[in-house]
């Protein structure tokens, strides 16, 4: 994100349109144009009804909650990801890009018309409870959602710490509700993660695009190369990133690619198109790169895929991404509320629009853990050591005294993604190796 300030006003613009951490980037936007004069005959309509409505409606009404109701079902009209800010959600929003805000830790979207879970955050009371990318929630405490708008769902799941609150889900799959008792606490992302998985292949997560995403990737790269073996090949982890912000994206790909485009934005107005090019500068392009994506995947890491996709720069590996292409304006108002407004759609290098349509990986992978992916292994008997006779037995262990090594291995037994993905890197370096000694 980055902030473009006027005469003392911020335009935002958002390549994301869930509301449990709202994801930025800026440009400036010019004044709105006056209404065409066929419009006035509406206008003379809208405030006739709400003349009567304040005249004659059977209980007293407040003036400003009858035009908020207004805008907000103009703006809802529109699309999913246009909304009216209020003031506390706008300050809500501006603390959401620092990567510290209060709630449950769901990136939350309407699809089909029903309030849907794009993603719950790693580490937050929603993931720890089990809530699911493509969860439907039904209901907010005992509150039925359906025609509930985006913001009014984020101001029923958000509150004080500690304070609890039940959401029914309706899982594709399962017959029956399921229920979530949630305890509301704040919300801190670390946005990169990394590891090495085998000696010279390494693992970078990305968890969400914020502010310094860039930087900490840059320096997790760094780390796996100066460790035994550098770096032979990468892993880089999207799965279940709701996005971010567009700059990071941007600045992300760039990372990895040496020249070319990354992505552009298209709209009606001639500043809502621009184009994103990568530079030499800095880049990390000496390793190959297995990219993993589900459809948890969304917006500004659906931009990182499909830049690297298209360059075959990396291979993309999982299932398909959500689809959200389209480019969302925020439009700071005089009394501290702010417009959402869905603006552009943006594209990939090889103009793929992903609106709606999302990435196709290269290689399609449901994400089965490898006990499960290899049931006709469970029918042949097997004889290990703890099957002879008198065997030594094994010395506990406490868990939090386990080797990373074991570790490790626990998180690859029960992640055939990402197996797969070291498979093909070690594959990859085989037949380099072989190619070389050819010539």
């Amino acid at each position: 994100m980055h902030w473009v300030r006027k005469h003392g006003n911020s335009v935002l613009l958002t390549v994301f349109g869930v509301v449990l951490g709202f994801v930025l980037s800026g440009q400036v936007v010019t004044n709105v144009s006056a209404v065409p004069r066929e419009d006035y005959e509406s206008l003379e309509a809208f405030t006739n009804i709400l003349a009567i409505v304040r005249k004659n409606y059977v209980d007293d009404v407040v003036t400003k909650d009858l035009l908020t109701g207004a805008i907000n079902g103009m703006l809802n009209s529109l699309d999913p990801h246009s909304a009216y800010l209020t003031p506390d959600l706008y300050k809500d929003l501006q603390m959401d890009t620092q990567g510290k805000f209060g709630g449950l830790g769901i990136e939350i979207t309407v699809k089909d018309g029903i309030l849907t879970v794009v993603s719950p955050i790693e580490d937050t009371p929603a993931f720890r409870a089990g809530v699911k990318s493509g969860d439907q929630i039904l209901k907010i405490e005992d509150e039925f959602t359906k025609d509930m708008t985006l913001i009014q769902a984020v101001k029923k799941m958000r509150g004080p710490r500690g304070s609890k609150i039940t959401i029914s889900i309706k899982r594709e799959g399962v017959s029956d509700l399921l229920n979530f008792s949630l305890v509301r606490d704040i919300i801190r992302i670390q946005s990169v993660r990394s590891r090495s998985l085998e000696e010279g292949y390494g693992y970078v997560r990305i968890a969400q695009f914020q502010e310094r995403t860039d930087q900490d990737v840059r320096k997790a790269l760094e780390k796996l190369s100066s460790e035994k073996g550098g770096i032979k090949g990468l892993v880089l982890d999207l799965r279940n990133d709701p996005g971010g912000l567009l700059t990071q994206a941007v600045r992300v790909s760039d990372l990895f690619l040496e020249s070319g485009l990354i992505v552009y934005t298209e709209g009606r107005l001639e500043n809502q198109k621009h184009k994103y090019f990568a530079t030499k500068d800095g880049s990390w392009t000496e390793f190959p790169m297995v990219v993993l994506v589900n459809g948890g995947s969304a917006s500004a890491s659906e931009i990182v895929a499909g830049a690297l996709q298209d360059h075959r720069r990396g291979i993309v590996l999982g299932t398909k991404t959500f689809g959200k292409g389209s480019v969302q304006t925020i439009l700071p108002l005089d009394d501290n509320s702010a417009l959402r407004l869905t603006t552009a759609r943006y594209f990939t290098p090889k103009g793929r629009s992903i609106q709606a349509t999302g990435i196709v990986p290269d290689i399609v992978m449901e994400a089965v853990p490898l006990q499960e992916s290899r049931a006709d292994d469970k029918k042949r008997p097997i004889v290990r050591e703890e099957n002879l006779p008198n065997h030594l037995q094994k010395k506990e262990q406490k868990q939090e005294d386990k080797p990373a090594g074991e570790q490790l291995d626990d998180i690859m037994r029960n992640d055939a993604q990402l197996t797969r993905a070291l498979e093909l890197l070690k594959s990859w370096d085989v037949f380099k190796q072989l190619v070389q000694k050819k010539s």
